[in-house]
């Protein structure tokens, strides 16, 4: 019974009738101060309404159809600032994608035991968004032209799937 929560609810009820992009945003991860207190309680709405909505999903037969990317735009610190928070991190986070197209329950990749450096499988953004257009069937090489003809790309040339991810 929170904002979040209600994005979730009505994320399934959008995707029951067929809506093809929803986004459900949980904001103030940017714990640069008490950094332990609040993430308890975003992890707490956090865990709750996604999980519902992955369980609704499922039980209504639209996982395999849906694909859910639960990301940030960077990571945090693995250490501990002065006022017992986290600052902004960019060499490291996690990224975590389900439902459709999606081979279920790994990790790619894997950070140093003090979380400061990527030690297997670095995947830069390209990658990360070739992955998610792979699961929801978008040729991710296509270049689309604009009203005035300007190329536009989906992702970036070069860029390459996480493969091992994908169904």
């Amino acid at each position: 019974r929170n904002l979040f929560g209600q994005g979730c609810l009505l994320a399934r009820r959008l995707a029951e009738k067929g809506v093809p992009f929803i986004e459900v945003s949980l904001s103030n991860w940017d714990t640069h101060g008490n950094n332990f207190e609040l993430v308890k309680n975003l992890c707490g709405t956090l865990d709750n309404a996604w999980g519902a909505l992955m369980d609704d999903l499922k039980d209504r037969g639209l996982l395999e159809t849906t694909t859910i990317v639960w990301m940030g735009e960077f990571g945090r610190t693995p250490k501990i600032n002065q006022g017992r928070g986290r600052d902004h991190f960019p060499s490291a986070w996690s990224t975590v994608i389900a439902g459709g197209g999606i081979k279920g329950g790994q990790a790619a990749g894997k950070t140093s035991k003090d979380g400061t450096t990527v030690e297997e499988r670095v995947t830069p953004t390209v990658d990360m968004l070739a992955t998610v257009c792979c699961a929801l069937g978008i040729d991710f090489e296509k270049q689309n032209m604009s009203n005035v003809n300007r190329p536009i790309r989906i992702v970036e040339r070069g860029a390459r799937p996480v493969t091992e991810v994908l169904a």
